[in-house]
């Protein structure tokens, strides 16, 4: 299992526009990904419900994991994402 370790790079968290953009992007690697708070459960990351049940706060670590062909790729843009808090999904790592 690929997995990445992140700090929420948002200053308000994963909560409503970043939650969003953050499930959109999962969405759009085509790759299934689960996120937990470092220690938690992991949930869905294409569900905005579950990415807005974890409450992961800015600067938070968050655990982004896969277990599917691509994964790493996947990870890495997620990974950048999150970390840096961006608007949308990196094209290039």
């Amino acid at each position: 299992m690929a997995e990445r370790r992140v700090n929420v790079g948002w200053a308000e968290g994963l909560h409503a526009r970043p939650a969003s953009i953050f499930v959109r992007s999962a969405t759009a690697t085509g790759v299934p990904v689960t996120i937990a708070k470092a220690g938690g459960n992991p949930v869905n990351a294409a569900s905005m419900l579950a990415v807005l049940g974890l409450g992961a706060q800015g600067g938070e670590e968050v655990v982004l994991a896969s277990d599917a062909e691509g994964a790493d790729a996947a990870l890495d843009r997620l990974a950048k994402l999150v970390s840096e808090g961006l608007e949308e999904l990196p094209e290039t790592v």
